[in-house]
């Protein structure tokens, strides 16, 4: 999710404030990995980092990739690999566009030499170093990543596409790419009625109804961030911002779907902790980290504790952020 705010694609005015600790503990996230989108001028990594370092200090767990929507990415240590080796909080670069006009269009050759970055930062830090990428709603859809797989060693579990369905054909082209080794990502975003899109819930329940592997699709919100739809002429015509809400409110269309919870849960929890390494997250075991969310009978949220301190109980707030 974007921490620091996404948007500023239609002027400096539509830049998306920052996203406060409530924010997330109400909607009972206690984890989020923070980016940068398409600003990567005013906004930076070191913000970033800093913001992560900010909410841990207020108790959630935080993390964050390095770089944004454009290649070459912006780092603090001058390389992809050595912000992954050497920042705690970094874990991977992201989120890199392609198939967007907001891109800056990356090559296959270096998009190849991204993903050797980030995983051999991985290997050498025992983080994820993934490649978190986003893809717009270009024609092109995935074929970079097809061929990344294809022409390289690199393992296909480095490369994690986003917003795979905001199109019908790209999530088919998710659903091939799943195969072939990837961890896919579904955005709960809104869909209106007769969109070429699918909803998360929808989207989820689709690929567990077609024995896709249960283990590699995740689902987050892109909370904080913009969601811009364009004129031909590629300009703002309208926005809305993503809200971290739309997790929660997913899950409990899934639940009150008559999906069982603990079938679409894992995409929501330990399928994104198994992905970016996270080991004392996902699975509520003796050792790990004592995040818990307390569901009601129609899966709404009711209490939610991070890093063993209440934060919410009976659907009222208990700890704000500094500045709340």
């Amino acid at each position: 999710m974007h921490l620091t705010g996404g948007g500023g694609e239609a002027g400096a005015h539509t830049r998306v404030p920052p996203v406060p600790a409530s924010r997330l503990t109400s909607h009972g996230l206690t984890s989020v990995v923070g980016l940068l989108g398409t600003d990567d001028v005013t906004r930076s990594t070191a913000e970033l980092v800093a913001t992560v370092y900010g909410l841990r200090n207020e108790g959630l767990s935080a993390w964050c990739w390095t770089g944004g929507y454009h290649i070459p990415p912006v780092t603090l240590t001058g390389t992809v690999r050595g912000d992954i080796a050497l920042v705690d909080p970094i874990i991977g670069v992201g989120e890199v566009a392609i198939s967007d006009h907001r891109s800056s269009q990356p090559t296959l050759e270096e998009l190849q030499r991204l993903a050797a970055e980030a995983h051999v930062g991985g290997l050498m830090s025992g983080k994820a170093g993934v490649v978190h990428l986003h893809v717009g709603a270009g024609a092109r859809g995935l074929e970079l990543v097809r061929r990344v797989i294809a022409e390289t060693e690199i393992p296909p579990r480095v490369l994690h596409p986003t917003h795979v369905n905001r199109r019908r054909a790209l999530f088919d082209e998710a659903c091939d790419l799943a195969r072939l080794g990837c961890t896919v990502d579904v955005t709960a975003f809104p869909v209106a009625e007769g969109e070429d899109a699918w909803p998360a819930a929808e989207a989820l329940a689709r690929w567990l109804e077609a024995g896709l592997p249960a283990d590699r699709i995740t689902v987050s919100s892109d909370a904080g961030g913009c969601l811009p739809s364009f004129d031909p002429d590629g300009r703002v015509a309208s926005f809305e911002v993503g809200s971290a809400g739309e997790l929660a409110r997913t899950l409990q269309a899934l639940v009150c779907a008559g999906q069982p919870l603990e079938r679409v849960l894992p995409a929501f929890t330990s399928n994104p902790a198994a992905l970016l390494r996270l080991a004392r997250k996902g699975r509520i075991e003796t050792g790990n980290d004592a995040d818990l969310v307390v569901l009601g009978p129609g899966g709404e949220i009711t209490d939610v504790m991070a890093l063993g301190a209440w934060h919410v109980r009976d659907g009222a707030v208990l700890r704000k952020g500094t500045f709340e």
